[in-house]
């Protein structure tokens, strides 16, 4: 078995995409989930380079580099925590732990690589996944900073106002509702 690493993979739609490449270049796929995929035998270096052109063209990237690898495991973290439901523990615990590593080890790598910190990274995602939420819920904004794990929906318009220059209520008035694909930000 061959565990081939993917940038940009933040959906089902993304997996399923990939999925369908791997068996269009002959491969067998074994497993595929955000930012991997398993194929049961090795794949050799011209296999390697068709897929990386193939994954480019859909806007996806292999990753043979460890620390890039790690880097996205990373930033796949942050949008699994940004997505937890009720409680969650500090991002820095969660990242820590996760991935076996000191804390300021992984944000010092983060923001090398991807020039933004792992805190304002989640900020970012937390606004988008409101700016969602906002679009296609009818929950309020006090339900939402909850869904969201603010201490606060003061916190979560204060937030969303930095990252966004309007107010939650303001936003979810607009015609029309301007969000940035996650795999842009």
């Amino acid at each position: 078995m061959m565990r081939l690493h993917i940038k940009n993979m933040v959906c089902p739609r993304c997996i399923a995409a990939v999925r369908a490449l791997l068996i269009e270049h002959g491969l067998q796929v074994e497993e595929v989930n955000l930012g991997d995929a398993t194929v049961q035998e090795p794949v050799s270096a011209d296999q390697l380079s068709a897929l990386a052109t193939a994954l480019k063209g859909m806007g996806f990237e292999l990753l043979d580099d460890p620390r890039s690898q790690l880097v996205e495991r990373l930033r796949l973290a942050v949008l699994e925590w940004v997505r937890m439901s009720g409680d969650r523990p500090r991002l820095s615990d969660y990242l820590s732990r996760l991935l076996a590593k000191d804390y300021s080890a992984l944000s010092k790598l983060f923001s090398e690589v991807r020039g933004v910190t792992i805190e304002r990274y989640a900020i970012l995602h937390r606004v988008e996944y409101a700016k969602e939420l906002l679009c296609y819920s009818q929950e309020s904004t006090s339900e939402i900073a909850y869904t969201l794990g603010y201490s606060s929906p003061a916190h979560l318009s204060s937030q969303f106002k930095q990252v966004t220059g309007m107010t939650p209520k303001a936003f979810r008035q607009q015609a029309q509702h301007t969000r940035i694909p996650l795999d842009e930000i």
